[in-house]
């Protein structure tokens, strides 16, 4: 697949997969192409940064469309510009559906949203459409997006109660982790986080990449099996779990 992945502001991972690091929150998207199928894995902050995603993917890959989107936790930084991918199937960690589905969370996003500095009028239409996963992952999912398949793996709970990993075969592995890895802060713990699982979290994402995988963090650079190791026994410490 010959994109020219640099070009857009896009960071290639391997053959037909790449990610982007959003400005203001730094959070990570990634975008898997398949000869059938073009997979998102999360859609940004607001409806703004969603439809300048769905521009440049549309213009790094000769006008295709997104057809399938891969939440990685129901966080606003994380989930706000799916509304603008229409007519994609969208994925999520089991519960997320109800969670996303309902009117307290749109006002939780929201007001998250707007605490974290998003404009309140961005944060208000980017609530008022906000997509819920049709297609809920409780275990593993392996989607075939044409000439590859990839796994959606629900390894949570740990960053959030529903964390949602994607793995992607290849000479090297890729891992997309969401918030369950940091490299460029601290990982943050909200009121949602379950402390006491996120060590085993890390220990699924780990067994599913294996130690040559490359691991994208939520939120910043990529990192290896021994960074995620590490990450792991300090949050077990942080948080007193053997």
């Amino acid at each position: 697949m010959d994109v020219d992945w640099e070009a857009y502001g896009w960071e290639r991972l391997a053959d037909g997969v790449g990610r982007r690091r959003l400005p203001v929150w730094d959070a990570t998207v990634g975008l898997v192409l398949g000869s059938r199928a073009v997979l998102l894995y999360d859609t940004g902050s607001s409806l703004t940064e969603g439809a300048e995603l769905r521009t440049q993917i549309a213009a790094l890959t000769g006008g295709r469309k997104v057809t399938h989107i891969a939440l990685s936790h129901p966080h606003f930084d994380h989930v706000l510009g799916t509304a603008v991918f229409a007519g994609a199937e969208v994925f999520g960690a089991v519960g997320s559906d109800d969670l996303l589905g309902g009117a307290r969370a749109r006002e939780e996003l929201r007001t998250d949203a707007v605490a974290q500095g998003l404009d309140a009028e961005a944060a208000e239409a980017a609530a008022d459409v906000l997509v819920a996963p049709r297609h809920v992952v409780s275990g593993e999912w392996t989607l075939d997006l044409g000439d590859r398949q990839v796994l959606l793996a629900n390894v949570g709970p740990g960053h959030s109660g529903h964390d949602l990993a994607l793995c992607v075969p290849g000479a090297r592995e890729v891992v997309f982790c969401g918030d369950l890895v940091e490299e460029s802060g601290e990982p943050q713990a909200g009121p949602d986080a379950i402390p006491s699982r996120w060590p085993d979290a890390l220990d699924r994402l780990l067994a599913l990449g294996g130690e040559e995988a490359a691991y994208v963090p939520g939120h910043g650079a990529v990192v290896d099996a021994t960074y995620v190791r590490a990450q792991r026994d300090e949050l077990a410490r942080r948080f007193e779990v053997s």
